[in-house]
């Protein structure tokens, strides 16, 4: 688990081979806001034989291992992370994302389609692709302008616990450790800056013929509990694509990768399949 600098910045990286194949091919999965590359093996190492992947799973800045974000090095944390992530690119690439990594999955695709082979999208945050007048819409813009009111009010615990109660595992956030509390407090100003990318689509993924351009397989794959704008998005992306699968997980929420791993397991393995 080595750490190297990666456009610009010290990244702490894991890799392993799922199924202990010895001839695998080459994907890279990324997580989510206030995740890690741990997450990954879990639901990554059943994959076996014909479907056995070389992952490599970047810790992104502020997380895990990694470096914490710079703001006055790197004042787009989002553009970094997509930087970071495809520096390890080796085409053809099985790419797979979860919800900020889901963006920066999407965007790689867009910026270089010939280099995916199957693209795997888990409850891609990337709000700018739903539509814009709308109850939820709505709902979801208020809760941001509060989230940031908190932190330019010097309350980053009370935006941290709003997050996390919000797009969290479940449980409340006392039922985390005090180490792990403060740690999610020194990421809210990443969170923040990350967040106004989904907003403003900051890469210009959603640019006219961009995400038609994907030829792989894609799948976009969603909770029947997460928050109601991440039905919208997946909506709106799927509509968009080429060739794509999309599935409903029933009883799950947002974090897929850490409540159901073993459904995810089989939904990403029947997209590499398709490739």
């Amino acid at each position: 688990m080595p750490v190297e600098t990666r456009a610009g910045h010290a990244t702490h990286f894991r890799q392993f081979t799922t199924g202990g194949a010895t001839a695998a091919r080459p994907a890279i999965a990324i997580h989510c806001t206030l995740g890690s590359s741990a997450m990954w093996e879990p639901v990554l190492a059943p994959l076996k034989g014909d479907l056995a992947l070389d992952v490599t799973a970047p810790d992104l800045p502020s997380h895990g291992k990694s470096a914490m974000w710079d703001p006055a090095a790197h004042p787009d944390c989002q553009r970094l992370s997509t930087q970071i992530a495809a520096s390890f690119i080796n085409r053809p690439i099985d790419l797979i994302g979860h919800s900020l990594g889901a963006v920066i999955a999407l965007r790689i695709a867009v910026a270089a389609p010939e280099a995916i082979r199957s693209l795997t999208l888990i409850e891609p945050v990337l709000f700018a692709a739903a539509p814009q007048e709308s109850a939820v819409m709505d709902d979801l813009r208020r809760e941001q302008t509060r989230f940031e009111e908190l932190l330019h009010a010097g309350l980053a615990e009370d935006a941290a616990r709003a997050f996390i109660e919000r797009w969290g595992a479940g449980g409340s956030w006392d039922s985390w450790d005090e180490q792990r509390r403060a740690r999610f407090i020194s990421q809210m100003p990443m969170v923040a800056n990350c967040s106004k990318g989904n907003f403003a689509d900051n890469g210009n993924i959603l640019r006219d013929g961009g995400i038609e351009m994907i030829d792989a397989p894609v799948m976009i794959l969603q909770g029947d509990q997460s928050p109601p704008i991440t039905q919208e998005v997946c909506a709106a992306i799927a509509d968009r694509c080429q060739d794509v699968a999309t599935a409903t997980i029933p009883d799950a929420g947002h974090m897929l990768p850490v409540t159901h791993q073993s459904i995810l397991t089989d939904l990403i393995a029947m997209n590499i399949e398709r490739s």
